[in-house]
C-alpha cells in the first residue's frame, strides 16, 4: 500500500466518527467519540487544531476551510471558527444528533438525529423541521438534492421546497442500509447495506435503460458460506468520473467503476474497521479512518488511525487488479 499514517503526539483516545477533507485545502477535518475534534494539515503533516469538549462527537462537516460544524450524542450541533477558536451552539435536536451535511447554496446546516428529525438550520435566520417515522441511518448532499437513508429505504428531499419528499424508493436488497453518498457528477446515489451489499441508482428518474444495479462488494468467505460484513462508507472521487470506494466493517477498502461495474482496485486490509473515507478536494488523495465503529460486542483493543493514500501511486495497478473483480 502506497501511503502513510498520520502521527499525533496525544492520540486519539476513542472510536473515530468521521473524517473530512476541507473544500480548498488538503486539512483533514476529525471527529470522535473521544469529545476532540481535530484539524490536520496534511501537506505538512501538522496537528493545526484540538478541540476538546464533553460530548462524543458523531460527525463533522465544513462550511468553507475556516468553519465547520459538529453533531454531539448530547444532541447539539455546534459551530467552530478554527482561526478563532470559537465555538458556539447553532441548536440541538431533542436526542442525540446522529450526521449533519453543509449546503453552500442554501446556507443550511441539514441535520438528523435520533429523536427521529431532519432538521433544517438556516444559520442566518432560523430553522425549519421535518418530521421522519424512522431513524436517519446516513444523509448525503449535492446541490439542491438531499439523500436520506432510513432503514431499507431512500428518500430525496429539494431544498428549495422543504416539507416533503420529492421522491421515495425501497431498495431491493430488503436490509437496512447503512451508508449513502451522493453522486456530485448525475442525479444518483450509492448505497452500502448492513449485508455487505452495494446498490447503484444510475438517477432518479425513471428509466428503463439505467435500472441502476447491485453487487456484494467485500465477499467474504467462512467454512464455505458468505460472510456479511456491513459497509460503512461510500466516497465518490473528484479525479474519476462515476468512480466511487467503499469501507467495510473488516478493515478493506476497494474502489469501483459505476458505469463499466468492475473493481478499480483494492486495498490490502487496515488493521480495525474503515469508520470513515474522504477524498481531497483534488481526488489525489484518499484518507482512511481506521477505528472500531461500536458494531459488534468484540472491540478491536488497536488504537484509532488514519492513513493518507496517495491514488497516483496505485492508478498503475488499477487495470490488473480490475480485472479481477469480486461480484
Amino acid at each position: 500500500m502506497k501511503g502513510f499514517r498520520l502521527e499525533f503526539e496525544k492520540p486519539i483516545a476513542d472510536a473515530i466518527s468521521r473524517i473530512r477533507f476541507a473544500p480548498h485545502s488538503n486539512n483533514l477535518l476529525i471527529s470522535s467519540w473521544d469529545s476532540s475534534l481535530r484539524l490536520y494539515d496534511v501537506d505538512s503533516s501538522q496537528l493545526r487544531l484540538e478541540s476538546p469538549g464533553e460530548p462524543p462527537l458523531l460527525d463533522c462537516c465544513f462550511q468553507n476551510d475556516a468553519v465547520v460544524f459538529t453533531a454531539a450524542s448530547d444532541g447539539f450541533i455546534r459551530r467552530c471558527d478554527l482561526h478563532l477558536g470559537i465555538n458556539d451552539a447553532v441548536g440541538n435536536h431533542d436526542d442525540i444528533a446522529t450526521c449533519l451535511q453543509f449546503s453552500e447554496e442554501t446556507s443550511q446546516v441539514v441535520t438528523a438525529g435520533l429523536d427521529k428529525k431532519i432538521m433544517f438550520w438556516d444559520i442566518r435566520m432560523g430553522r425549519a423541521s421535518e418530521n421522519l417515522d424512522a431513524d436517519v441511518a446516513s444523509m448525503s448532499l449535492s446541490g439542491y438534492d438531499l439523500i436520506v437513508a432510513v432503514g431499507a429505504s431512500v428518500n430525496m428531499y429539494d431544498l428549495r421546497y422543504l416539507g416533503r419528499s420529492v421522491q421515495s424508493s425501497e431498495l431491493r436488497m430488503d436490509v437496512q442500509i447503512k451508508c449513502v453518498s451522493s453522486n456530485p457528477y448525475s442525479r444518483g446515489h450509492v448505497v452500502g447495506s448492513i449485508d455487505g451489499r452495494v446498490a447503484v441508482e444510475i438517477s432518479h428518474q425513471s428509466d428503463s435503460n439505467n435500472p441502476g444495479y447491485m453487487f456484494r462488494c467485500h465477499p467474504k468467505s467462512k467454512d464455505g458460506r458468505h460472510h456479511l460484513v456491513p459497509v460503512n462508507d461510500v466516497v465518490f472521487s473528484p479525479l474519476s468520473r462515476g468512480a466511487f470506494v467503499t469501507g467495510d466493517n473488516e478493515g478493506y477498502v476497494a474502489a469501483w467503476d459505476a458505469q463499466s461495474r468492475r473493481r478499480l482496485f483494492e486495498l490490502p486490509r487496515f488493521s480495525n474497521s474503515v469508520a470513515s473515507l474522504s477524498y481531497n478536494h483534488g481526488g489525489q488523495l484518499l484518507a482512511v479512518a481506521s477505528s472500531c465503529t461500536y458494531q459488534e460486542a468484540t472491540v478491536i483493543e488497536e488504537p484509532p488511525q488514519i492513513f493518507i493514500i496517495r491514488i497516483d501511486d496505485i492508478q498503475q495497478q488499477s487495470a490488473c487488479v480490475g480485472s479481477s473483480s469480486r461480484h
